[in-house]
């Protein structure tokens, strides 16, 4: 799943893809975007490392895409937008320094989403209207349509998320291939130049449900990129506390709707992103197309336990690993093995 960073120029979103990838921006894709990966770094791969001594590791990663900035006059942002649609998460970042007002930024930025999705439905909506005057073999399916995306633009209307509204049957499908941005589940950050961040300062900030982390994002770079006894004393000296990236890039993860599966053994141990809902048979699928062909069965056991336990022989005898049929949804830490057909 892509995460979309999006943002006002000058907001720190660009140094934010810089901080959490270790990839520089590129300034001549300032018009397009760049991409790159985030190691999702996770204690239970080691602790599994201990336990398999594998000859290869592999961690899991999130695609981080750095959108153009947007500018505050509106001008362009549809266009800009356009990009994110395919993002499964959205990662707001909001400046909290010098002249801006991060409520009213946010205030504004949200009416960018709104209108880049209005759009996009206000043309649907147009073609279908003047499409049921006429007979047509679809018209019944075309009514059916418009029946279901009305309500939902007087909603855009009126300001509201579409994350936030139970959409039925119907308006799903209407809406699947818009890829709506109001639609999207979102990370607040606020980018304060303060050397030590009090989220709770900006608590009233964020939408209800949305989660919000106040980072120093510029200088969370810059002791990134110290040497390692500087970094210490210089925070030491000034008395700052860091923001553990690592946990950020986890909470984005978490905030996405997606959560972490593992395979393991003496070959490899190596953590899979998987979708919070998901069944063993996707994650079958994740691993190797040809498990989910021939799927028989998921051997399912807890990281926590195998960990608690020191090794699969006793997990076994304690009766905790599970034989899971095909629809069994995947949990936060399960260790799976795909029982297939060859």
């Amino acid at each position: 799943m892509k995460i979309g960073l999006v943002g006002y120029q000058g907001s720190g979103k660009s140094t934010l893809f810089h901080w959490l990838t270790e990839i520089e921006p590129d300034l001549s894709a300032a018009h397009s975007g760049q991409s790159a990966m985030a190691t999702i770094q996770d204690e239970r791969i080691e602790q599994l490392c201990t336990i398999y001594e594998p000859k290869k590791i592999t961690r899991a990663s999130l695609e981080i895409f750095d959108t153009p900035g947007l500018s505050r006059t509106h001008e362009g942002s549809a266009a800009r937008l356009a990009s994110i649609r395919e993002a499964g998460c959205l990662v707001i970042v909001v400046a909290a320094f010098g002249d801006h007002d991060p409520a009213a930024d946010l205030s504004s930025f949200e009416d960018d989403l709104l209108i880049a999705d209005l759009e996009i439905m206000t043309g649907r909506l147009e073609r279908l209207r003047e499409s049921v005057k006429k007979p047509r073999p679809n018209r019944d399916e075309q009514i059916k349509e418009l029946e279901a995306l009305e309500p939902l633009h007087a909603l855009l209307e009126n300001g509201e998320r579409l994350h936030d509204v139970e959409l039925t049957p119907e308006q799903e499908k209407a809406t699947r291939s818009f890829q709506l941005l109001t639609e999207k589940p979102r990370l607040l950050i606020i980018n304060s130049k303060d050397e030590q961040q009090e989220a709770g300062r900006y608590e009233g900030l964020a939408p209800e449900g949305v989660p919000l982390v106040a980072i120093n994002i510029a200088l969370e770079l810059e002791l990134e990129q110290m040497e390692e006894a500087e970094r210490q004393e210089f925070c030491q000296e000034m008395g700052i506390v860091r923001e553990d990236r690592d946990a950020l890039v986890r909470r984005i993860m978490e905030a996405s709707g997606q959560m972490l599966f593992f395979t393991a053994g003496e070959k490899e141990v190596r953590s899979w992103i998987h979708r919070r809902g998901g069944t063993a048979v996707e994650a079958a699928g994740q691993i190797h197309t040809d498990l989910a062909r021939g799927f028989i069965r998921a051997e399912t056991m807890q990281c926590e336990d195998l960990v608690r336990l020191g090794s699969e022989r006793e997990v076994k005898a304690e009766n905790l690993m599970r034989r899971e049929h095909k629809e069994y949804v995947i949990q936060d830490g399960d260790v799976i093995t795909i029982q297939h057909n060859a």
